[in-house]
């Protein structure tokens, strides 16, 4: 009943209030749970009909998902940054220049700007309060002046995480048991006789872990836990195994507590206000399993809030499922599951434990996903938003809340992850389905009949406009003069009759702008080449073979290392010759890419460069395409309609096809999606000058120029010729430019 009466409230005031959230108190204001999945596409969740022969056991996920609203067909962008810019400031790549995954040479121009509306900020005025747990990857440290301190400068009370995002490489050394030469501890620790190879293994050691004091203390660990291994076991207690050996007074002193250690072993940051912590790696808070750190912090902050006033609004930024991946604790896994770890991890003498395979990272991938949901049952139920049943189950009523919880993934499942029916050639870093398609459920008191799909087309944007809403905040009318791309999301929640609000969806990715307009090394991923990976180490925690400057692979045929993708095939060609060239270049992934669609059909265009000998040049050749698809969301896999090579309506490459070969239907929709994408495209014009984003140059922008230097000459969004440095020849661009206007035309 109570379900009922709510619903009916919520619809009636919905109906008044067209599309903007109601104007409530902050006493009646419900919180908001934002959860963000990492590398987790559509394809992993059983609840959304797909998860492969052997989906990732995922009970949580799927309960909140059955007590809410299950949206099928939400795009996001396609990588960690601009996935996380689109949902935390509502605004589409072309506005904002996060076009890929940040790292630390990507200049503050492709930085979410310090001017732009973000999630906090919007929601400030509101009254709520905001903390952000995890993976943050929308500026800093580097190339920012607010550094450690960027979560706090962008609006957030509170934050714990991770402030660059993305884990380091595993620790091959397993804490300086091994050595660096020889890299045989392939999963960070130590593993069991029985999966090891030839003798890395042990069943018991000696367990140290660093204390504050600068110390360590040491206990015996004699068998395997759960499945894990006395080396797995002791990494989780955030310590580091001497194999085959008894505690000794002083630990031996090859031992590093120092070196991080992908999911394991990292160095938080905490942003309490304008309190900024680092904290060091040997700092037990960094030493644990980094799902099971994220929802810690998590609930000492939501329970916290229950003595305050106000609603509050935290975001859990999960950094399970990135790479690299990394088997997670037993205790967060069914025992099925650690079954099927044990069983694929390798045997003595075969793979061993190699978390670089791509056979045992597909198993741990899964593994990780089902640890973040268990880790996410945990906070559900110590934070009071659910009960355990008893029985390892979760009861969770969301009319018993007043917290709306939101979860999406922030952008489509790594290659090497990816479920079946999905292409894992189209995945992660292309607007392909695989890329861009991501899990969407909203559940709470707002939700009127849960239980419900939702078919229409929603974008990763358009939840940034619903945390407004949910706040009685028009996110248009706040973060004016600038674009937000948003559309309506709150009358999907209150109104089961809701129609389709958006005609169109898009999507795009590319290069984020680096010191004098480089880009990221070259780095062959099976057989394309990537420039997604900003450099080798990233290249080869996602199993590809490093082609950049300081290459040291014994396959590259450019020892010193090329720059740029397609000088990777001049390299291959000028080593193998004309007649064994075709078989051994590798495919240019696009550089710059985008992709928008209606209810039925597809449009992609990918733009790259590539070596062409038939061009007799030394330089590269352009190349644009055009790719159309008819596409549905199917909940059969066998109906289930993507975009697959070879499934094309019509592809052109520079122009080669025409697209008379087309129905009318297909026409029209081809017509009507290109001209959005081109309005979309033209939409934000280019304003030299203009640092704060609000489409003008005028004095604001010399004020705000002038006031950075003072204390900073670093790169910013000031700088203009994007040479790393914020100076004098900026102050020109900005007085050459004064008066010029140059809003955005929304189309």
């Amino acid at each position: 009943m109570l379900k009922q009466v709510w619903a009916t409230i919520t619809t009636l005031t919905i109906a008044l209030s067209s599309l903007v959230a109601l104007p409530a108190t902050a006493a009646t204001k419900p919180n908001i749970l934002f959860v963000i999945m990492d590398d987790v596409g559509i394809d992993q969740l059983s609840s959304f009909g797909y998860g492969g022969l052997a989906p990732p056991v995922t009970p949580t996920l799927d309960t909140i998902a059955a007590q809410g609203i299950m949206f099928r067909n939400t795009w996001s962008m396609p990588e960690c940054s601009n996935g996380r810019a689109a949902l935390l400031t509502g605004r589409y790549p072309f506005r904002n220049n996060v076009r890929q995954a940040l790292f630390e040479d990507h200049l503050a121009n492709s930085q979410v700007s310090p001017y732009d509306l973000t999630v906090p900020r919007m929601l400030k005025p509101a009254g709520y309060k905001s903390a952000l747990f995890g993976k943050y990857h929308l500026g800093g440290p580097s190339n920012n002046k607010a550094g450690y301190g960027a979560p706090a400068s962008m609006g957030w009370d509170y934050f714990y995480g991770w402030v660059g995002g993305v884990p380091a490489s595993i620790d091959t050394t397993a804490g300086g048991v091994g050595s660096e030469d020889e890299a045989k501890y392939k999963c960070g620790y130590v593993p069991s006789v029985a999966r090891a190879v030839a003798d890395e293994g042990a069943d018991w050691g000696a367990c140290y872990v660093p204390k504050k004091s600068g110390g360590s203390s040491c206990s015996m660990i004699l068998t395997e836990t759960l499945g894990d291994s006395p080396g797995l076991t002791c990494l989780n207690k955030g310590g580091v195994l001497v194999p085959n050996d008894v505690c000794q007074k002083s630990r031996p002193r090859n031992l590093n507590f120092n070196v991080q250690n992908a999911h394991y072993v990292s160095q938080i940051v905490i942003n309490n206000g304008s309190s900024v912590q680092k904290i060091p790696a040997r700092d037990t808070r960094n030493r644990a399993y980094r799902a099971t750190i994220e929802v810690d912090a998590a609930i000492e902050w939501i329970n916290a809030q229950k003595r305050q006033t106000g609603p509050w609004m935290a975001t859990v930024a999960f950094t399970d499922d990135h790479t690299p991946l990394q088997t997670p604790p037993g205790h967060l896994l069914s025992a099925a599951t650690r079954e099927r770890l044990k069983r694929t991890i390798g045997e003595r003498g075969r793979l061993g434990s190699d978390c670089s395979n791509f056979a045992v990272g597909r198993v741990i991938s899964d593994a990780m996903i089902e640890a973040m949901d268990t880790e996410f049952r945990r906070l559900l139920v110590s934070t009071g938003l659910a009960r355990a049943d008893g029985a390892g189950g979760l009861i969770y009523d969301p009319a018993l809340t007043n917290t709306v919880i939101v979860i999406i993934g922030d952008n489509g499942s790594f290659g090497n992850t990816v479920q079946l029916p999905f292409d894992p050639n189209r995945a992660k870093a292309t607007a392909y389905q695989t890329g861009v398609w991501v899990p969407l459920t909203v559940s709470g008191p707002l939700v009127a009949n849960p239980g419900r799909d939702v078919a229409h087309m929603i974008n990763a944007t358009d939840v940034f406009g619903l945390f407004g809403e949910i706040a009685g905040v028009d996110p248009q009318q706040a973060a004016a003069p600038r674009t937000i791309d948003s559309k309506p999301m709150l009358s999907y929640l209150t109104n089961p009759s809701q129609t389709s609000i958006r005609q169109f969806n898009f999507t795009q990715g590319g290069n984020n702008i680096l010191k004098n307009d480089a880009r990221n090394p070259p780095c062959v991923i099976g057989s394309a080449c990537s420039q997604t990976p900003p450099n080798k180490s990233v290249c080869e925690d996602n199993s590809g073979i490093y082609w950049g400057p300081g290459a040291d692979d014994p396959s590259v045929v450019a020892p010193n290392g090329v720059a740029e993708c397609w000088q990777v095939n001049k390299a291959i060609y000028d080593s193998a010759g004309a007649q064994l060239y075709p078989a051994r270049k590798v495919d240019q992934l696009p550089q710059n890419y985008y992709a928008g669609r209606d209810s039925q059909f597809k449009l992609v265009r990918n733009f790259w460069q590539d070596y062409s000998p038939d061009d007799n040049l030394d330089g590269p050749t352009d190349y644009e395409s055009e790719e159309f698809y008819k596409i549905n969301e199917s909940k059969n896999p066998a109906l289930l309609l993507l975009d697959r090579e070879g499934l094309e309506i019509f592809k052109s490459v520079n122009g080669s096809v025409t697209r008379d070969i087309m129905n009318n239907n297909e026409a029209a929709s081809y017509a009507a999606i290109s001209q959005y994408l081109d309005q979309e495209l033209a939409s934000q014009p280019t304003c030299p000058g203009d640092g704060n984003g609000d489409g003008l140059v005028d004095s604001r922008d010399l004020r705000q120029y002038n006031a950075l230097v003072r204390t900073w000459s670093g790169s910013s969004v000031f700088d203009f010729n994007h040479d790393a440095i914020t100076n004098g020849s900026d102050r020109s661009t900005i007085l050459a430019n004064m008066g010029s206007e140059c809003r955005p035309n929304n189309p």
